[in-house]
């Protein structure tokens, strides 16, 4: 999804790291926002807040054989992309469903909720989809959104209630999937990762993209040309702070392409160290309509 990019060499710090941290212990699979029929948005900027749903499991672009949430009962929740105002509205036991052993969600969970959320079907692994509504209006200026998902078992608040006073409103971060999302905004943000071998840029290669409150997902490069998607794992509507992009060795097989991590390019400058590695990025308050890019390539 190409923005006017600017020119980030002043703009941009980052630090590279040749060791993964240990957010490789995470939650594995990823979560994405979506309408009702599981269809990719734009940008991911929604017209209403109405026509946000939760779809998990394999995300865009994910090969075949990419991992989904394991088995289980989730509950999820909205916040500000900072995760410091909770704006779901419904007590948490009626914000849960269920992930087969596909890893895709088959079910909610909807004992003792007068009003569940409304479901769709996923047009491409007939996956349940969960409306995220009820929600109150976003604090950010510029109308964007955190969704959250998280075991019940890790949940740390009464499911009996909205909120508990927490900071993360009772979701641990490691044990967290997050994505962003914008209603009714026009200004586009984003950091997008290229993967080259033999001077080609590839698909199905997978980064996790760390947050700032620390909660990750992972994101997999892929093509779309009706959504502007070219060849890139991409991060939309990041908020404000430090992001952090983990690019891993990751093999050939059936599906795959694979890469061996070698130079590591962010904002088209390469960074010092070689190798696998996690690249941070700040994101500034005064960025509007960009696009970071961090270029990988694979031996």
């Amino acid at each position: 999804m190409k923005k006017a990019t600017l020119l980030l060499g002043l703009l941009v710090t980052a630090v590279a790291l040749l060791a993964v941290p240990a957010n490789a212990q995470q939650l594995s699979g990823a979560i994405f926002t979506t309408v009702a029929d599981g269809s990719e948005v734009n940008f991911n900027i929604y017209g209403d807040k109405n026509d946000v749903y939760l779809d998990g499991g394999p995300g865009p672009g994910a090969p075949i054989s990419a991992a989904g949430l394991p088995e289980g009962v989730y509950v999820f929740q909205v916040t500000d992309p900072p995760g410091k105002t909770l704006l779901s509205t419904d007590i948490a036991a009626c914000r849960r469903f269920h992930v087969s052993s596909q890893g895709i969600i088959d079910a909610l969970v909807t004992a003792g909720c007068p009003s569940p959320h409304l479901t769709g079907v996923d047009i491409d692994h007939g996956a349940l989809t969960v409306q995220l509504m009820p929600y109150n209006d976003t604090p950010n200026n510029g109308g964007e959104y955190k969704a959250w998902a998280t075991p019940v078992g890790n949940y740390t608040c009464p499911l009996t209630a909205v909120d508990c006073g927490s900071n993360t409103h009772g979701f641990i971060n490691r044990f967290s999937k997050t994505d962003n999302f914008k209603v009714r905004v026009s200004s586009i943000r984003e950091i997008d990762t290229r993967f080259h071998k033999n001077s080609v840029v590839i698909d199905g290669v997978m980064i996790t993209w760390v947050d700032t409150n620390g909660a990750s997902n992972n994101k997999w490069s892929y093509y779309n040309q009706a959504l502007d998607v070219n060849h890139e794992a991409h991060v939309e509507a990041p908020e404000n702070g430090t992001h952090q992009i983990v690019i891993t060795n990751q093999p050939v097989t059936q599906y795959q392409p694979g890469c061996q991590v070698g130079d590591v390019y962010l904002a088209g400058q390469r960074l010092p160290n070689s190798g696998p590695q996690t690249v941070f990025v700040k994101m500034s308050p005064s960025y509007k309509n960009i696009t970071i890019f961090v270029d990988v390539d694979c031996n």
